[in-house]
């Protein structure tokens, strides 16, 4: 899916932190989608790297976006997604994807799995699994390094 047109969010049920996102809106913006659920062990375990790129890079273009994607029925429930945010203290936007396709849109089949999106809405950048938060920050700078450089006028 590398390099290529990141697909817009489908039928989501909801929106936490935020209210409802496009895609299409957060052009000129670096975009970094966490698929995940509040079940699965590995998720919750990154989720504070995630939390570190919202809070060091928010202010400089990066949007950060959980995408809750239920791999249980009992994770559909809204109620309970909403308890697992706050009692995970998760302050970025979180989409519902309670019927999976967002993440079928985007390929998935693992919990936790990054996404990176550039300014110009292409799909940069991929991760599977917990781990790697160095090389994922790298290429967060990066895409936000090429987003200011082509903001700044050239001398």
């Amino acid at each position: 899916m590398e390099d290529s047109v990141a697909p817009e969010f489908a039928d989501i049920k909801g929106w936490l932190n935020s209210p409802p996102l496009r895609l299409s809106d957060l052009r000129g913006k670096v975009v970094f989608l966490d698929f995940w659920t509040y079940s699965c062990a590995n998720c919750i375990r990154s989720i504070p790297s995630v939390m570190k790129l919202h809070d060091k890079y928010s202010s400089r273009g990066l949007v950060v976006i959980g995408v809750h994607t239920p791999e249980f029925e009992f994770e559909k429930d809204p109620g309970n997604v909403v308890s697992a945010v706050k009692r995970l203290e998760i302050r970025y936007p979180v989409a519902l994807d309670s019927t999976n396709n967002t993440w079928k849109l985007y390929g998935d089949g693992y919990w936790p799995r990054q996404t990176l999106v550039d300014a110009n809405g292409m799909v940069r950048y991929e991760h599977i699994g917990e781990g790697g938060y160095e090389e994922i920050e790298d290429q967060v700078k990066g895409l936000l390094g090429e987003l200011h450089a082509r903001a700044s006028p050239r001398v």
